[in-house]
């Protein structure tokens, strides 16, 4: 693809890592046959190749139209098109940055910035966030059926075993994961404890910084990322041999560390090596003795595999494979690449769609009747519950429920 950057862009570090993106684009439309929203609008403004279109008319010095702002929201930056593009486009990186222009140049009407100011406000604000979901638990039963439905109920959990081994790996908590779906780290906890591995809690870290990025808040996005640097990097100089991150979704953000802040002198070094130690839990398993664990037989799973998992961490079919090692019967899955319509906070920002692809979701893992559904993702798990009666739990959680002895 040519390109012409405008002045302004040109010769700056934004514009240069989008015009080397742009360039590698061919216009093939590969893409849009994996594209979630194509696949239900039908236009090619809300597919990869046209988003591209748009973004490349932005650096070149187009003007920027609140159209062009809603066709950027929505996009779900599930990827689904970078696994599917042969030119290696990285579109992920492509939108994030011509989104950071646009909302500079396209201001949103006030109920907007109302409803994004609260989301990047509340949602990475751990203490804040457990507050208010408890508050709603405790209510729950009170509030109408599709209030109470994104509500999960409160989980009595078994509590975290104790720290006995030598081995040690850090664990992000996050922000809505300890409040919504407590279990899933004391799960992974306990795993690994049988493998002979301590997973240490940081408390001073937070949020992966997810929230504030995706939402275009570069202030906030950057204080997340140092804080976690911070409260990790003296655990990683006493030993720890990596960060687990039970949630995909963060798991993509704190793998990129290295790249955001690839030209901050300070920081730069520490990202690097905070990347490199990220693992999702099915990289971490699969490098231990896992034949060791011995699970009870159970009912056939159907696995929902994230987008933020197969096509942001490029790990697909990884934990499918870990757990058929462990003897866990898995159900076919149709169109296992497309995207639930969780998105972090995109089933908050575009209900509309983010429904249709639940039902769409929903109806492809029922169709081999599974008596469980697993995930990999703390928004993938929230959101699939809202649209089944089938039960539906973190892969971690199911491991941990048929451990034997």
């Amino acid at each position: 693809m040519q390109t012409d950057l405008a002045p302004e862009f040109a010769h700056t570090s934004v514009g240069d890592e989008a015009e080397a993106i742009l360039r590698k684009c061919v216009h093939c439309g590969f893409c849009t046959a994996t594209c979630p929203t194509y696949q239900l609008l039908g236009d090619e403004l809300d597919g990869p190749r046209g988003r591209i279109y748009q973004i490349k008319e932005v650096f070149e010095g187009a003007p920027v139209t609140r159209e062009t702002q809603q066709h950027l929201d929505r996009c779900l930056t599930c990827r689904a098109c970078e696994t599917t593009c042969p030119s290696g486009v990285d579109y992920g990186r492509l939108v994030d940055l011509g989104r950071h222009v646009v909302e500079a140049r396209a201001p949103r009407p006030l109920s907007e910035r109302i409803v994004r100011g609260l989301l990047v406000r509340v949602l990475p604000n751990r203490p804040l966030f457990t507050l208010l979901m408890r508050l709603g638990q405790t209510v729950r039963w009170a509030v109408p059926p599709v209030l109470r439905a994104k509500i999960p109920a409160k989980v009595v959990t078994e509590g975290w075993p104790a720290a006995t081994h030598h081995r040690r790996m850090l664990v992000l908590e996050a922000c809505a994961q300890p409040s919504a779906t407590p279990n899933v780290n004391e799960a992974m906890a306990r795993v690994l404890a049988r493998l002979g591995i301590t997973l240490v809690r940081v408390p001073s870290a937070g949020c992966c910084g997810a929230v504030a990025h995706h939402l275009s808040d570069a202030e906030r996005t950057l204080v997340a990322l140092k804080r976690n640097i911070d409260a990790w990097w003296p655990e990683i100089e006493a030993g720890a041999e990596a960060i687990v991150v039970t949630a995909s979704g963060c798991g993509v953000m704190v793998k990129d560390y290295g790249h955001l802040l690839s030209q901050d002198e300070e920081y730069a070094a520490k990202a690097a090596t905070i990347a490199s130690l990220a693992k999702d839990p099915s990289e971490v398993l699969s490098a231990e003795p896992i034949e060791t664990l011995r699970l009870r037989e159970g009912p056939p799973i159907a696995f929902h595999a994230p987008c933020t998992l197969q096509h942001g961490q490029r790990l697909p079919g990884v934990t499918e494979g870990l757990l058929r090692r462990l003897g866990v019967e898995l159900t076919a899955v149709a169109d296992a690449h497309l995207c639930c319509g969780s998105a972090g906070t995109y089933s908050l920002l575009q209900p509309a769609l983010s429904k249709q692809l639940l039902k769409n979701k929903v109806s492809c893992l029922e169709q081999g009747t599974p008596a469980i559904i697993a995930t990999a993702n703390v928004g993938c798990q929230l959101h699939l519950a809202t649209g089944t009666t089938t039960p539906v739990m973190h892969w971690v959680e199911l491991i941990d429920q048929r451990l034997i002895g």
